[in-house]
């Protein structure tokens, strides 16, 4: 039998990480609720030998149902009836068997009948989801909006919506407009109260909306008359079940042809107000984006391991000439370096989880007691690194996955070319991953602030500082010398940028994405000291790093402030 979870050893390895144990006792509280849930955990061992049974079960559902169903869905497609969407017939057996293993809710509380998993568990399953089917996953992993109602909404909309979500209800969020893209402070869907009825009611137009009829949605509407900037915005939650809401349109995609991208027509639909007015874009949206992205990371990463079984599959059997195409050294080498990306991506993306999760435990605990100075200074210093490495782990994956399906299809020669071949179905949705939930050039304009104040290098002097097994040592030297290249540039970077606007701008890209072939690197080399199935890994992945910052150093050292006319001479062509 097919299973996801039992057939990755670095998954398994990721679960294990120390920081673990932390995630743990901060998710539970120190196990306050091992006498009122027959199902809480007793101690840290029986709460990670829970996370492996939920965890395989995901992985069975995800062999054994959701990738055989994949390409049906694929070909099949939602579509909309009587003004709303009906699914793919192999979607709503996915939906079934989530449902039936109970794996909904995964995050929540159990008081609203939640399995309270810490975040790594359920970024986790996104991956393996999103391995079988990338389309499907954005669906199912838009639970996550629960966590932004479980962190802001009031009781009363807890307990509405919660259990539903546990019990299996689907999930929007409903930022983006037909003039409002990624500029979401030019939202204008309008929301106004009715006295009469005593709640508010949403007129507009929403577009391109994931799983746009999902039976619980965030909507980002104008509650402040007269306004037209992010300050008129709040954040509201639709019940379906109200009514009000017509789909006009699924949108016929290129790829993640299973996910049903809609246009919606909003007509004196009731909605709820979630946490405080004029917040929505401000405070709770970043907060639903941020989330948004760690779950493209996974998805990402997902598409990178389908991707690279697929490729090693066909390597090992396609014979030409008299042997296997894998012991040729032009397809050997892409498929060492697929792994390499692979590995890379998601070392970054469970670290990146790690921090996320730890700040954002914080943040919940704040809410039950006051934190202790020590507890704030934590959560603080997570939060910084969680701003900086969101951003980055869905560049760098999204990127991967990218790359990863494109090789895939090139090991294939002309069958990959072909629908008989799962890889064209991989290419094909891959390619949305670098444009959803922000571009990777809205990535470099949030990440490079990272690199300016210093959250990148101090963090990579933290793991230059930690212990490296004897066989990594050359790679260490590595990293430390593009380390070096890296201070140089930034600094080479800030003071041009003083002498001329949009010089920092300019080589946003090439600084973050040094700071993140660092990262990557050490990352690697320090999973190499724990498993030496990582050692090969990092050795490669530091090559490519090491071929990547010479490229980005020698162009940024050779770069002058008037280079900046370069780009902007595009502009005045308009």
């Amino acid at each position: 039998m097919a299973n996801f979870f039992s057939d990755n050893k670095d998954l398994q390895f990721h679960l294990q990480h120390p920081a673990m144990r932390k995630i743990v006792e901060l998710k539970e509280r120190g196990f306050a609720e091992k006498d009122r849930y027959d199902y809480a955990p007793q101690n840290f061992e029986d709460a990670m030998d829970s996370y492996r049974k939920v965890l395989d079960i995901a992985g069975e559902v995800c062999g054994e149902v959701i990738a055989p169903n994949a390409e049906g869905v694929d070909h099949e497609g939602p579509r909309v009836v009587n003004d709303h969407v009906e699914y793919a017939s192999g979607t709503v057996r996915n939906l079934e068997a989530i449902v039936a293993a109970g794996l909904s809710g995964m995050t929540l509380p159990r008081k609203y009948d939640g399995l309270n998993f810490p975040l790594v568990c359920f970024v986790m399953a996104n991956e393996m989801v999103a391995r079988a089917d990338a389309g499907f996953e954005n669906i199912w992993g838009l639970q996550d909006c629960a966590e932004t109602l479980n962190e802001f909404a009031s009781e009363e909309i807890k307990a509405k919506y919660l259990p539903w979500v546990s019990a299996g209800a689907t999930c929007a969020m409903d930022l983006t407009e037909p003039d409002a893209g990624s500029d979401l402070g030019a939202v204008m869907l309008k929301a106004t109260w009715s006295e009469e009825k005593q709640t508010w009611l949403l007129n507009g137009v929403k577009r391109f909306i994931t799983n746009g009829d999902g039976e619980v949605s965030l909507v980002l509407a104008r509650t402040e008359e007269g306004t037209t900037d992010a300050r008129g915005l709040s954040m509201l939650v639709y019940d379906k079940r109200d009514g009000g809401v017509k789909v006009r349109r699924i949108e016929n995609k290129l790829g993640i042809k299973g996910s049903p991208t809609c246009e919606l027509v909003f007509t004196n639909a009731p909605a709820q107000l979630v946490g405080d007015r004029k917040m929505g874009l401000i405070k709770y949206v970043m907060s639903l984006m941020n989330a948004a992205r760690l779950g493209i990371g996974a998805q990402s990463v997902g598409l990178c391991e389908a991707a690279y079984r697929e490729a090693l599959k066909y390597a090992r059997e396609r014979e030409q000439f008299g042997k296997a195409i894998i012991r040729f050294a032009a397809v050997s080498e892409m498929l060492s370096n697929m792994k390499a990306k692979l590995q890379g991506a998601r070392a970054l993306l469970y670290e990146t989880t790690r921090f996320v999760e730890i700040y954002k435990q914080y943040g919940h605990i704040s809410h039950e007691r006051s934190l202790e100075s020590e507890e704030r200074q934590e959560m603080k210093f997570y939060n910084r690194l969680a701003d900086g490495f969101t951003p980055l782990v869905k560049l760098f994956s999204s990127e991967y996955a990218n790359q990863l399906a494109y090789d895939c299809v090139q090991i294939h020669g002309g069958s990959g070319f072909m629908k008989d071949y799962a890889c064209e179905r991989l290419y094909r949705d891959a390619r949305i991953m670098t444009n959803i939930e922000g571009t990777a050039q809205l990535q470099v304009v949030a990440a490079i602030n990272a690199v300016t104040k210093g959250t990148f290098l101090e963090q990579i002097r933290r793991y230059e500082a930690g212990e490296f097994c004897e066989a990594m040592q050359p790679v260490v030297a590595v990293l430390r010398e593009l380390t070096a290249r890296f201070e140089e540039m930034t600094a080479r970077v800030e003071t041009l940028d003083k002498e001329c606007a949009g010089y920092k701008d300019f080589h946003a890209r090439r600084l973050v994405e040094t700071a993140g072939h660092i990262i990557i690197g050490y990352l690697l080399a320090r999973q190499a000291g724990e498993s030496e199935e990582y050692a090969n890994s990092a050795k490669v992945f530091c090559k490519l790093a090491a071929g990547k910052v010479t490229e980005a150093h020698a162009y940024v050292m050779n770069s002058q402030p008037e280079d900046v006319a370069l780009f902007r001479a595009v502009e005045e062509e308009c």
